[in-house]
């Protein structure tokens, strides 16, 4: 009975120290960067029917700027293909930021907030993880949030 007691006691232990472990780990090394990016070279073409389609090609290199949108902080060089007309595009780009390079891909949504999985990184943001929400400033286009959630 009593090594059943200890056997229960050690497996608790081990439980609670795991999941300590395991939730400090994920909080510990998290971080939120905020930056805006000033959409000023955005560029379509065309690759099919005249007008917005399927196939459209946005290409894009644009300057980041500091949460209060005040100082540039860097840059963002990359390409969206259409997906969905009057939907959706799926991109990839580069974002240069101090110390480094951080990467994302996915969806990027006409309409509403778009997540993006963060791929990977480069100098202070290797093997960078996690997501980037994007979201319009406004309606005509022209600056964009992007929060990146690394871990």
């Amino acid at each position: 009975m009593r090594l059943y007691l200890l056997v229960g006691a050690v497996a608790a232990f081990v439980v609670v120290v795991a999941a300590t472990a395991f939730a400090g780990g994920a909080t510990s090394t998290a971080r939120t960067i905020r930056v805006i990016e000033h959409a000023t070279t955005d560029a379509v073409t065309e690759t099919g029917k005249k007008g917005d389609s399927s196939g459209d090609l946005l290409t894009f290199a644009n300057q980041l700027f500091d949460a209060a949108n005040a100082k540039t902080v860097g840059s963002d060089d990359g390409w969206c293909i259409r997906t969905v007309a009057g939907k959706s595009w799926e991109c990839a780009w580069t974002n240069t930021l101090a110390g480094g390079q951080v990467m994302v891909s996915g969806p990027f949504l006409d309409a509403g907030p778009s997540k993006l999985a963060i791929v990977g990184g480069t100098g202070a943001y290797a093997n960078a993880r996690g997501w980037m929400e994007l979201r319009a400033r406004n309606d005509k286009g022209t600056e964009y949030d992007f929060v990146f959630h690394v871990s």
